[in-house]
């Protein structure tokens, strides 16, 4: 089936009568449920003239981590609602890379199967849903809008969402300075954002307008200007690990040659400046001596993470053990092997860092024009993990919706650098022919 064949409009007209019905018979019930409905329909609309809209306009909404009905978020519902467009419309057959990306997160999800198996709960079958679908789907909703040739659109929309919440998070940091605070600033209503979570996806969309690759076309100054906004908006954050995850990516990018264009190496003296600043708020931390502060709380977690391994060598406790009432503990280990060691066991650390292995060796070995983004992003969430908690709705499918359309454009690039030339020479054959 053809992404825009006969079978798919009928399909998607059908979806419209059944909504339309829906509309009416709830109007006398609730507006709110109007209004989604609405919406709904304004989308299906859409699809029935671009079969990828939804993936493409869920891009800011992506960024919205307001909980719905407990663990998961209106980020989650968003994702897995635009995850069924793109797999059912989404440009195939999936290049080489994609696929590798693919399998390397299959083998990651087989080798965590084992501990929802040996730990028969409900939490635990879902975040094994869950965690397939934060980077498995986020990879193919990304491949889906970027090999549509929609790649400029669903990045743009990104990054005003991002742009949207560092004006909230500067507005925050303005209140607090007034009030005589000085510390992170966390957003309440609408948007409920912790301090890591502004920092780490602010970081995602400075590093795509530093590296500000060729095909997205966006116009330099404008990229150097919205850098040093969301930069900004990391540093009120004063998210460590959103800082030292940016500083990674950035050196990535100024170290590995650009065919496409030349990069001062001056913007890593910044980027050691900025890890000589962390590296002294963690030593402060440590050699103050207060046991409530954030560095020696993880460094408690820790130990009681591997406390909770020991009794679960093998396969784990079970994803998302500390919503279960088998343990006194009751927190998310802060760091990535940690919470993978306690929750999978070391058949599913290895699933993990296998994982992410691949996925590095892949992303590297992609053309640089559309790898090198996608293979910084991945970088960053892999290192931001290390600091604190990695599997956390947005900050996992953000980096790989993103590292998908990068895979997603190059795809789109090829084919139609085939199809002129295709038409090339089948204009050339049709002169021929007339002459």
């Amino acid at each position: 089936m053809t992404t825009r064949g006969f079978p798919a409009r009928i399909a998607v007209t059908a979806a419209v009568a059944l909504l339309a019905v829906t509309l009416v018979l709830t109007t006398s019930l609730n507006p709110w449920y109007t209004l989604g409905i609405g919406a709904l329909l304004l989308v299906v609309a859409l699809t029935f003239r671009e079969p990828i809209a939804l993936p493409v306009l869920a891009m800011p909404a992506l960024l919205l981590v307001n909980r719905v009905g407990g663990a998961l978020s209106v980020s989650d519902f968003v994702l897995f609602a635009a995850f069924w467009p793109a797999l059912l419309f989404c440009r195939r057959p999936l290049s080489r890379s994609m696929r590798h990306l693919l399998w390397a997160n299959a083998a990651y999800q087989a080798s965590v199967l084992f501990t929802v198996i040996a730990n028969p709960y409900l939490a635990n079958a879902v975040e094994w849903l869950h965690s397939w679908l934060l980077v498995g789907g986020a990879l193919l909703v990304g491949w889906a809008i970027g090999a549509a040739g929609l790649a400029r659109v669903g990045v743009g929309l990104y990054l005003a969402g991002s742009a949207v919440v560092t004006v909230a998070a500067l507005a925050q940091f303005a209140i607090n300075l007034a009030a005589g605070t000085v510390g992170p600033v966390y957003l309440n209503e609408p948007f409920l954002m912790h301090k890591n979570f502004i920092g780490c996806v602010l970081a995602f969309a400075a590093v795509v307008v530093y590296a500000r690759p060729r095909w997205l076309r966006m116009n330099d100054l404008l990229c150097l200007g919205l850098f040093g906004f969301f930069l900004a908006g990391v540093l009120v954050s004063q998210s460590r690990q959103a800082l030292i995850g940016l500083a990674v990516a950035i050196a990535v990018i100024a170290l590995r040659p650009d065919p496409t264009r030349r990069r001062s190496k001056l913007v890593l003296l910044a980027v050691a400046v900025a890890a000589v600043v962390v590296g002294v708020l963690v030593q402060d931390q440590l050699e103050s001596g207060d046991q409530a502060n954030s560095a020696y709380q993880r460094l408690i977690w820790f130990g009681e993470s591997l406390r909770i391994w020991e009794q679960y060598p093998v396969f784990g406790a079970g994803l998302r053990w500390w919503y279960t009432d088998r343990f006194s503990q009751q927190f998310q280990p802060p760091n990535a092997e940690f919470e993978m060691l306690s929750s999978g066991g070391l058949v599913g650390l290895v699933g993990f860092l296998g994982m992410f292995l691949v996925m590095l060796v892949v992303l590297w070995r992609v053309d640089r024009r559309f790898g090198t983004l996608a293979f910084v992003l991945v970088l960053m969430r892999f290192v931001q993990g290390q600091f604190d908690l990695f599997w956390v709705a947005a900050q996992v499918s953000i980096p790989f919706v993103l590292a998908g359309i990068c895979l997603g454009a190059q795809e789109h690039v090829r084919q139609r650098h085939e199809d002129d030339e295709s038409a090339h020479r089948g204009f050339a054959l049709t002169a021929r022919a007339a002459s």
